[in-house]
């Protein structure tokens, strides 16, 4: 009897034992790995999305955190220096990380993310050049933007069907892969849809240039002027073109992509007008999807002030994507994750319905918003989709 006795006790106690394990293993913190510049010159163009990012683990953890476990950040700063984001990822892997987020860019992203997809974690980006994926790093590679293709044939497909502009001229900042993309991108579909004839003409400076007189110049000369400009630039060098445009007394409407999304620059340009951006959502307010004004008035309310751009929504979704994927899958494995993002089909995403394929790892018809600057102010003036987009490089 004393015997059977002690068989038992055993037994509850290895049953005990188990249950306090697998509850210890619960309660371990999920890493999730921010390899993001927070100083040097590229911070400032991320520092929403961070902000966004910790905004979405603030949230998921206080409904209980992923699979009953909640988000720890393991954070580096890269320093707005490309390599340091590979020596980003490895600190960060070591430290249990099943997924990091790297910069907006995939010059200065794919670095941590070459690393990660060797080391097998999943890695996140709001870069708008569709090699962040599959076909430039690996299967376990996602961007949450929509690619630079898409936004630059969704501006020709709303100047023309939307604002019933005929003409248009194209002013490519040539310094990044981004408006290289954008620029091309609208230049290739406006052609297509509005004849070759209604592009009256392609130019290029660089960023850093001081003057573009030259190109204000044949602008100037044009026999026919163009309803539109395209103008594929960032700050500081698009804030000053715009600038000389205008002074030149060039009044033709100026649109743009996400590279200039934001109103920290419109105070270099005094009372822009006719001026509009395709962004992810509008922070003032004013956004046809009730549900991103809710996001930014809790971006609002975390850190005491508006959002600057849209780029927080990126943060958030990469996040977000993580942590539906991982319920989706009902693992932490990375290569599961991805298997159940793989499944997405107009995922409600707090950027907008998100979808991934097999083979396609960012956005290509997911809708954006148009805001417009009249009096130095924006608004939004509606959300668009673009009917079709071709991932061709420029």
């Amino acid at each position: 009897m004393a015997k059977r006795w002690n068989r038992m006790a055993s037994a509850v106690l290895a049953v005990t034992l188990g249950l306090g394990v697998a509850a210890a293993q619960a309660a371990d913190p999920v890493v999730f790995g921010l390899v993001m510049p927070t100083s040097g010159w590229f911070a400032p163009i991320d520092a929403a999305t961070v902000k966004g990012a910790k905004l979405a683990v603030d949230e998921i953890n206080a409904k209980g955190g992923v699979l009953g476990s909640k988000i720890e950040l393991a954070e580096f700063d890269t320093k707005s220096e490309p390599p340091l984001g590979a020596d980003g990822a490895v600190e960060v892997i070591a430290k249990g990380a099943k997924a990091i987020l790297v910069p907006s860019d995939f010059d200065f992203g794919a670095p941590g993310a070459f690393i990660a997809q060797q080391k097998g974690v999943l890695v996140f980006s709001g870069a708008s050049d569709p090699k962040f994926g599959v076909q430039g790093i690996g299967n376990l590679a996602f961007s949450t933007s929509n690619a630079a293709q898409a936004q630059g044939a969704l501006l020709a497909e709303w100047a023309l069907n939307t604002q019933h502009w005929k003409t248009a001229y194209v002013l490519l900042d040539n310094t990044i892969s981004y408006t290289k993309s954008l620029c091309g991108s609208f230049a290739a579909h406006w052609k297509e849809i509005a004849g070759a004839p209604a592009l009256l003409g392609q130019d290029t400076f660089l960023n850093g240039d001081a003057s573009i007189a030259t190109q204000r110049t044949r602008i100037l000369g044009l026999a026919q002027k163009p309803d539109l400009i395209v103008l594929c630039s960032y700050a500081p060098g698009g804030p000053s073109a715009i600038r000389q445009l205008r002074a030149a007394g060039i009044t033709a409407a100026i649109a743009t992509g996400e590279s200039m999304d934001g109103d920290y620059w419109l105070g270099s340009v005094p009372d822009l007008s006719n001026f509009y951006v395709v962004n992810y959502g509008s922070v003032y307010g004013d956004d046809p999807v009730a549900g991103v004004n809710a996001f930014f008035d809790r971006y609002k309310a975390k850190y005491g002030s508006r959002a600057d751009v849209s780029y927080a929504l990126r943060g958030y979704a990469a996040v977000e994507a993580f942590a539906r994927g991982a319920e989706k899958a009902g693992s932490l494995d990375p290569a599961k994750i991805a298997a159940a993002l793989e499944t997405f089909n107009g995922e409600n995403l707090v950027i907008g319905p998100t979808t991934y394929t097999h083979d396609l790892h960012i956005q290509v018809q997911r809708p954006m918003s148009i805001l417009m600057a009249e009096g130095g102010k924006f608004h939004v003036v509606g959300r668009y989709k673009v009917d079709s987009a071709k991932l061709v490089s420029y």
